[in-house]
């Protein structure tokens, strides 16, 4: 049996460049899913073209680092910056959500703050992922498991990328691919019943997934399901620029035009 495939992108809703690649690759290309930040800039833009694409799996990208959170700084003190977004190192964010209660405690406001916003859409909740695999964080993947749930959650992405699969395309693979790969067991115990796919592809070329690289690992899946997530836009704007100034965005809208 061929391995099941989604093509999914992230960052639905961050600008209008990336709405309008989401847009273009699900109704010209490959792509079946998108996930929504649902605090970002041009969320409502995203939502109404989410609306407008009934076949097009939207979920929400829940964001807890590297951007805009929905309840801001005064309701969040402990986790976010006086601009009301969450700081950039995962490193030091993931010790304070270890070592303080206060901490802990505004996360899961901020968690259930972000899936009654996606709800209130009237956007199907079709998945959730977190924002730079945040959710890989035990405390975070338990408390968006838990909160989830409440909101009818039944999908998770659980970015399991083998080092075997990125060997077997050419790729060099390193302890920390190794290591981060088991640590994906952790999610995986924690997910329980939800739905989720085998593997996911998109770490290790994280803004360069190329079409030769995708047409690599395309023949190289491994049995079962995966998820090989983009990062697409129609054009290289500030934010982006600002965001994300080695990503190859329009190489990856090419991409999922290309693969259709």
């Amino acid at each position: 049996m061929p391995p099941t495939i989604i093509f999914s992108a992230d960052d639905f809703g961050l600008t209008i460049a990336v709405n309008e690649a989401v847009e273009q690759a699900h109704t010209r290309g490959a792509l079946t899913q998108a996930s929504l930040m649902i605090a970002a800039p041009e969320a409502a833009d995203a939502i109404s073209r989410a609306k407008n694409l009934p076949n097009l799996n939207v979920g929400l990208h829940l964001v807890l680092i590297d951007g805009d959170s929905l309840l801001g700084h005064e309701k969040l003190p402990h986790i976010t910056t006086p601009d009301g977004k969450f700081a950039n190192n995962q490193t030091a964010a993931g010790i304070n959500y270890f070592i303080s209660p206060t901490a802990r405690r505004e996360l899961a406001l901020e968690i259930e703050a972000q899936f009654a916003a996606y709800i209130a859409t009237g956007l199907p909740l079709h998945h959730v992922d977190a924002h730079k695999h945040m959710h890989l964080h035990p405390i975070v993947g338990r408390l968006m498991i838990k909160i989830g749930r409440r909101f009818g959650l039944k999908r998770i992405r659980i970015p399991a990328e083998p080092p075997a699969v990125l060997k077997a395309c050419g790729e060099r693979t390193s302890f920390a691919d190794h290591a981060l790969y088991h640590w994906t067991f952790l999610l995986r115990a924690q997910a329980g019943d939800l739905a989720n796919t085998n593997y996911v592809f998109g770490l290790k070329w994280s803004g360069h997934m190329t079409e030769s690289r995708i047409r690599n690992l395309l023949a190289n899946l491994p049995p079962g399901s995966s998820e090989i997530y983009f990062h697409p836009a129609t054009r290289r704007d500030a934010a982006l620029t600002s965001l994300m100034p080695g990503y190859e965005h329009e190489a990856e809208l090419q991409t999922l035009l290309n693969l259709a």
